[in-house]
């Protein structure tokens, strides 16, 4: 028996364009002998569908798609997801096509209720088995979540007997490092079951979340004998031979897929992805970027260059008389070094401007922490502005260490449409940069940019330090809280200053309300801000002391 697995780029909402898309898989796998198809969880409607799996006529769309696709391919078959209202309950389901008509349908029976996944919310899980029979291979369907419990499964699966593939569609989201998780979940159910396994994931970005696809097969040994391509559509295939009545042998006729060589390298490729995709499923076709010179600005406007082309991309420089000579030289270098439409829109004039009408009020100071802000927000408004009249997407450029901590702007730093590295901490940003400069062979972001003392620059001689920890332990501090949840007194027994601790948590925690109004981004890291890591605003509990 021949499979496949159709790893592709569905769009949340758009049946039509999904079906169209896996017909034109189904008739690659058409060319190539493929007897069994398989597609992704919910790859019908797009993954994660939220809400909109409470109307109705949403869910019957999406069943009126999946027996559109069956008599649009027939003669093969197909396993997709879908969701499918049954009953009065709604399910996270997987049709099996054959004929031209659904055949069969199975229910995913454990869903993931943390982090970003809310299946709880939505579905019921399924309780029947689904086992059916292709060339002489049996083969059992299961989905996503449903593999990494073991023990769930034996318990599932106990009363049917000689299982030799297992068939797993998923919708796993991409963070740095997850894919040796991965590879570890589909080995061991292998040796567990005795039973060859096919893993397809989807590929693609939707709002924060990026699906880096990766698709897997696996032998009864567990040892992983194919992956397909990581952040890209791709059709694996694998030839699945049975020996006798409970065991298989598996080949892969075609050549290895190359695969990313280390983290910093696969965020690369999810920032691209997200911000591609992004971009273009909202209907954008051009972005606008606020060029400070600095590294943060200069990192988004070449990853924003790889995802959407360099004639997609459009820097804008809004200097103030407390920007250096260098940084708003630097802001030019690179939109040359890119390639990209380039403009400078001094704000000295607006800000005075400003100063004096709010110098009508009392109180009002052009020294301190209010007239700083007040540069940033004249910026945030000319790219608004900006954006309003020429149809671009604003990408904002803060990263995850200022995020966390609220170094940054309500209204003016924060103002636009996706935050690119919102995930991506500042120690992280560094190496992207590096990265992109070996990448190309050339220093295509400045090396003084790179090099530079991080600086605001909305006063004299200001350094970042100035108001934060170093970034390496600023970093440090924030993974331990923010990713592994721990308090301050396990950070402090681990070696971390203790004032640097407490004074980090308390910033994290006093700026959910600032996180809350920024505009999502890609999510890089095993608990992004957003619907990884949901706080109340209004909390008066402090991790100190425990």
């Amino acid at each position: 028996m021949r499979l496949g697995l159709g790893q592709f780029n569905s769009v949340v909402g758009d049946m039509a364009a999904n079906v169209e898309a896996m017909s034109r898989i189904y008739r690659q796998a058409m060319e190539k002998g493929i007897d069994l198809l398989v597609f992704p969880e919910l790859a019908v409607c797009g993954y994660p569908p939220e809400d909109l799996l409470h109307k109705r006529h949403f869910l019957a769309a999406n069943e009126k798609a999946v027996r559109d696709l069956a008599a649009k391919c027939p003669q093969k078959t197909i396993i997709v997801g879908f969701p499918q209202h049954y009953h009065s309950n709604t399910y996270n389901a997987a049709a099996v096509l054959q004929g031209g008509k659904v055949e069969a349908v199975y229910r995913k029976g454990l869903l993931p209720n943390y982090g970003i996944f809310d299946e709880g919310r939505y579905f019921r899980p399924g309780a029947e088995p689904v086992v059916f029979d292709i060339e002489g291979v049996r083969i059992a369907l299961t989905i996503c979540a449903d593999i990494w419990t073991l023990e769930w499964m034996a318990e599932f699966f106990k009363n049917t007997i000689g299982i030799q593939l297992i068939v797993n569609i998923s919708a796993s989201p991409f963070h740095a490092g997850k894919i040796e998780t991965r590879r570890e979940v589909v080995a061991d159910c292998a040796k567990r079951f005795k039973s060859a396994v096919c893993y397809c994931n989807l590929v693609g970005g939707q709002d924060e979340l990026v699906f880096d696809g990766r698709s897997i097969i696996a032998d009864p040994a567990g040892k992983v004998v194919a992956m397909a391509k990581a952040f890209e559509e791709d059709l694996l295939i694998a030839d699945i031979e049975p020996k006798s009545k409970n065991k298989v042998v598996v080949s892969v006729p075609e050549k290895e897929r190359s695969q990313p060589d280390d983290m910093t390298e696969e965020m690369y490729a999810a920032l691209v992805l997200g911000t591609r995709d992004y971009t273009i499923k909202n209907g954008f076709k051009r972005v606008l970027i606020g060029l400070s010179g600095g590294i943060d600005s200069s990192l988004v406007a070449a990853l924003a260059v790889d995802a959407l082309g360099k004639e997609a991309v459009c820097g804008i420089t809004m200097p103030s008389r407390f920007n250096s000579a260098e940084t708003i030289s630097d802001a030019g270098k690179l939109a040359e070094n890119l390639g990209i439409e380039f403009y400078t829109v001094p704000i000295g004039e607006a800000l005075d401007e400003f100063n004096s009408t709010l110098g009508k009020v009392g109180g009002w100071s052009s020294e301190g922490l209010a007239y700083e802000n007040l540069q940033a927000r004249i910026r945030g408004t000319i790219l608004m502005s900006l954006s309003n009249q020429l149809g671009a997407l604003v990408l904002t450029t803060g990263n995850k260490s200022e995020t966390a901590v609220g170094y940054s702007t309500l209204y003016g730093d924060t103002a636009g449409g996706f935050a690119v590295i919102k995930d991506v901490y500042k120690t992280q940003v560094y190496r992207l940069a590096e990265y992109i400069n070996q990448r190309a062979g050339k220093d295509l972001i400045p090396r003084d940019v790179i090099t530079r003392i991080p600086s605001a620059e909305l006063r004299e001689h200001q350094k970042d330090t100035d108001s934060l920890p170093d970034y390496d332990i600023l970093d440090e501090v924030l993974k331990g809280y923010i990713e592994l949840d721990k308090s301050a007194k396990e950070l402090i027994d681990e070696g971390l200053d203790e004032k640097i601790v407490k004074w980090v948590i308390r910033a994290v925690d006093r700026n959910e309300y600032k996180r809350r109004q920024s505009p999502p981004g890609v999510k890089i890291t095993p608990k992004a801000f957003g619907k990884d890591r949901r706080m109340p605003i209004v909390n008066k509990y402090t991790s100190f002391g425990q």
